[in-house]
């Protein structure tokens, strides 16, 4: 894509979310910062929150040290950052308020994302998660 490159007309920052996690403009630019938007304003309020409570809290994480590095390839990025903002969305396919299957999907998009692009989780990324979880724990 050139630097001169338009986003597509489909996609607009003010739409609803639905609209604009719909997974064919997830890689469209105007997308995928309206997401990266989305999830530097949620993820960490979300993560704090339930990390105790999913069993997919370390992988979350690791993607999004990853979806945050520069050296992470265009594409991976606004497919993650697409996942991510799914996990912080405060309505979802199952609400997270049901217990033991509120975070059922949530788990699933994250489990789908690393199947596409988890070549891109660098040891770094897993590091990091490990120790915010180590560190949340201890402050416990």
């Amino acid at each position: 894509m050139s630097a001169d490159a338009k986003p597509s007309p489909k996609v607009d920052p003010e739409r609803n979310a639905r609209e604009v996690l719909d997974p064919g403009t997830a890689l469209v630019p105007t997308t995928v910062k309206v997401n990266e938007q989305r999830v530097s304003r949620g993820f960490w309020p979300k993560i704090r929150k339930v990390a105790s409570k999913v069993p997919f809290a370390a992988d979350a994480l690791s993607v999004w040290w990853c979806a945050r590095d520069p050296a992470t390839p265009t594409a991976a990025k606004g497919m993650m950052f697409a996942a991510l903002a799914y996990f912080v969305l405060p309505t979802d396919a199952i609400p997270d308020v049901l217990p033991a299957i509120g975070f059922t999907d949530d788990a699933a998009v994250i489990a789908a994302l690393l199947a596409i692009v988890g070549k891109n989780l660098k040891p770094r990324h897993k590091d990091a998660a490990k120790a915010f979880l180590a560190k949340l724990g201890a402050d416990d």
